[in-house]
């Protein structure tokens, strides 16, 4: 069996669907094939969104997909110091991402996008080198003008590109429990536990719902993630204490590709986009922001390739060019700090909690800071003695860890 569409995603995440909603708003026929049997599910992340961003991008998220909303962070340092960054209105969402997919999901079936379920890509099509379609598992095909790569961290597609897919050196094992019972958290306040006993490479969360559950999760580059879960929550001094009573409804497993964008992000008839091209961030593993993001552009250009009949990957680099400028340096600027950050001694990390306590530094985050647009809102507050001082000591402890190598 075989059918054609302008523009084929492979994904029917939230990056997949954004993309072939704006395709498909713009006159584009567009057929999303998705894996599983339905939208949302399995979940793979927290759910922390900015509150800013989603308005930049012109998302509306309903009420009932709203779990909490944030003011602010509690960070604890591997020896318990703690900084505390609270604003005075709401600064994020928790969102329920089965129901934030499926909203997605709804704007692009409205747009005229097709969804086939239960449809797992097991290869391209290709003609005279230029993708034109996927083939399914079983014997269907459908053929298309521009493939969308938004199947996530596996890169099974993006490999037959011969694309450049995600470093495993740089990519870290999430894991997140859904509980019942949270303890002495603040309602409106997310918790981040710091520390290389704690999560090495990466760091721990609390997330709390208005409703007294919570997400609590971590990431490592190494080691078991089920085991470094069962300590932090059994065995850490302050968050063991919040969640004693606690029971575990739910876990589940997800890998955070933290290397930055992949070189090059679209081939002959070929695009790329979300956590199958790594536009992540890498200091807190955050996708959904800068997915979206590049998922638009992905779909305006892929319509564009489709209005003026060229496919060729010299029409569709428009795309990198365009998501570069968007998210480029960002992306770039927090790239370097989770290298620095990986870097870091426990007690050096210590020392900068310590440091951004003395010198009042949550007063210019809360003026200047942007949980998704980290390296620029980096210029405003470099004029301030305060965290000039904080970024200095924060360079010079990277810099002192690699000469000692």
């Amino acid at each position: 069996m075989k059918t054609k569409q302008d523009i084929v995603v492979v994904g029917g995440g939230p990056c997949g669907s954004y993309s072939a909603y704006t395709a498909a708003k713009l006159g584009a026929e567009v057929v999303v094939c998705e894996e599983h049997e339905k939208i949302g599910a399995p979940n793979h992340c927290a759910g922390h969104l900015n509150i800013s961003s989603l308005k930049r991008l012109g998302i509306q998220i309903p009420r009932d997909a709203v779990e909490n909303e944030i003011k602010g962070a509690v960070f604890y340092s591997p020896s318990g110091k703690e900084f505390v960054l609270r604003c005075r209105n709401p600064v994020t969402y928790v969102v329920d991402r089965e129901l934030f997919d499926k909203h997605i999901f709804d704007l692009a079936v409205k747009a005229g996008v097709q969804y086939r379920f239960k449809s797992r890509v097991k290869s391209l099509l290709f003609d005279s080198g230029y993708a034109k379609g996927v083939a399914l598992k079983g014997k269907e095909l459908v053929e298309a003008d521009v493939v969308i790569d938004a199947e996530g961290c596996s890169s099974a597609i993006l490999k037959k590109m011969d694309l450049e897919g995600l470093k495993a050196s740089m990519m870290v094992r999430g894991i997140q429990a859904e509980v019942d019972g949270l303890e002495t958290a603040e309602e409106d306040m997310v918790e981040v536990y710091l520390g290389n006993n704690v999560a090495p490479g990466f760091f721990a969360w609390i997330i709390p719902r208005k409703d007294g559950t919570a997400k609590v999760g971590l990431a490592t580059s190494t080691g078991n993630p089920h085991q470094y879960l069962q300590r932090f929550m059994k065995k850490h001094p302050v968050a063991s204490k919040k969640l004693k009573k606690s029971i575990t409804t739910n876990i589940n497993l997800h890998p955070i590709p933290l290397a930055g964008p992949i070189p090059k992000t679209y081939s002959n008839g070929f695009l790329v986009v979300g956590d199958a091209a790594s536009q992540v961030k890498p200091t807190t593993g955050g996708g959904v922001i800068f997915g979206l993001t590049c998922a638009n552009v992905a779909g305006e250009v892929a319509y564009e390739a489709v209005k003026n009949n060229n496919f060729s990957e010299t029409f569709l680099s428009s795309y990198q060019h365009q998501w570069r400028r968007l998210v480029g340096f960002d992306l770039a600027a927090m790239l370097q700090m989770r290298r620095i950050l990986n870097s870091l001694s426990d007690s050096k990390t210590d020392k900068i909690i310590d440091l951004c306590n003395r010198l009042g530094v949550d007063d210019v985050l809360e003026k200047f800071g942007d949980i998704d647009f980290q390296g620029r809102s980096l210029i405003p507050m470099i004029k301030y003695p305060g965290t000039l001082a904080v970024i200095s000591y924060f360079l010079y402890s990277w810099l002192t860890s690699t000469t000692k190598r």
